[in-house]
């Protein structure tokens, strides 16, 4: 019998791992079918994520719009795009220069993106900016910088756009937000400020266009890191506030949330927390046990206070 069972578990781990694959690639293959000639916009299209959002989508056969503040970029993009793609099952993406912090130009780039296509199906709010320092050392210059790109600049693209998908009742809003706009890190204040004002926007937003058979969707990661991390020695790697709040210690790759904005949009799910589950459970935590969750973030000052005085 315990034989038997030593050559039974290897075989029952195989055929589980093979059908978690199976399963993957199906509805890998069935997120690509979903946005087949939809038309996507993507904002930030030159950003490391918006680079990854845009070769899924592009390689799923969407009609994409890449937006993008660096004409250069845009167009290394879009060669990038058609050189691996198949011309028979995919579109020439179309490249439109916009600085989402720019709410001036937005509404012009609205209507040439909708007299281009006629419509847009799926917008992914992609354009973020970050900043990182104590609150008195960051000029309310900034913090209004910080704003326009993270809350004004999503929300006057998604007010453009809006108005088409109401009237056709069809359509799909992602915003791609952060974990910081559920909880506060510290050191981060405007950052995490604008990111809470464009969760409560849409999480608003979703309700009210229900009615119209229009989704809203926030995919919020921990953080997303940058294709080539270094480990940094020396600093507070080992305190329990970052601890508490890495991702597989240096956040989600953009390829991982690219993949992960795919299912969204063909699932239409309305919220994804792409976590590990401390920063997960650090969310309740501040809804159920707020004077805990302000203990340890406490703690967390104080110990980088002190790593950094002993430098």
């Amino acid at each position: 019998m315990g034989v038997l069972a030593f050559l039974v578990l290897p075989l029952l781990l195989f055929g589980i791992s093979g059908i978690i694959y199976i399963y993957r690639e199906v509805v890998r293959l069935m997120s690509k079918s979903a946005v087949r000639n939809k038309v996507v916009v993507i904002t930030d299209a030159i950003s490391g994520l918006g680079k990854e959002c845009s070769r899924v989508f592009h390689a799923g056969g969407a009609r994409l719009v890449l937006c993008g503040k660096s004409w250069e970029k845009l167009e290394a993009l879009h060669d990038a795009l058609i050189s691996v793609a198949d011309p028979s099952v995919t579109f020439t993406p179309k490249l439109v220069l916009l600085d989402i912090s720019d709410i001036t130009c937005v509404q012009d780039v609205a209507k040439e993106i909708l007299d281009s296509y006629g419509c847009v199906d799926v917008l992914i709010n992609n354009a973020s900016m970050k900043v990182k320092g104590p609150v008195q050392s960051v000029t309310l210059d900034l913090d209004k910088k910080i704003m326009d790109a993270n809350y004004f600049g999503p929300i006057t693209v998604t007010k453009a756009i809006l108005p088409d998908m109401i009237s056709r009742r069809t359509g799909q809003i992602v915003l791609v937000n952060t974990i910081q706009g559920k909880i506060g890190v510290p050191f981060r204040a405007a950052y995490a400020a604008s990111k809470h004002a464009a969760q409560g926007f849409f999480d608003c937003l979703r309700a009210e266009v229900e009615e119209f058979d229009v989704s809203v969707s926030t995919v919020s990661p921990t953080f997303i890191r940058s294709y080539h991390v270094q480990h940094e020695p020396g600093n507070w790697e080992a305190s329990i506030w970052k601890f508490f709040f890495r991702k597989l210690a240096y956040g989600a790759h953009p390829v991982e949330v690219a993949e992960e904005v795919l299912r969204t949009v063909s699932r239409k799910k309305q919220e994804v927390m792409m976590a590990n589950p401390i920063p997960k459970a650090a969310v309740y935590v501040r809804t159920f046990f707020p004077e805990l969750f302000f203990a340890v973030v406490a703690c967390g000052v104080k110990e980088k206070q002190r790593l950094e005085e002993e430098k």
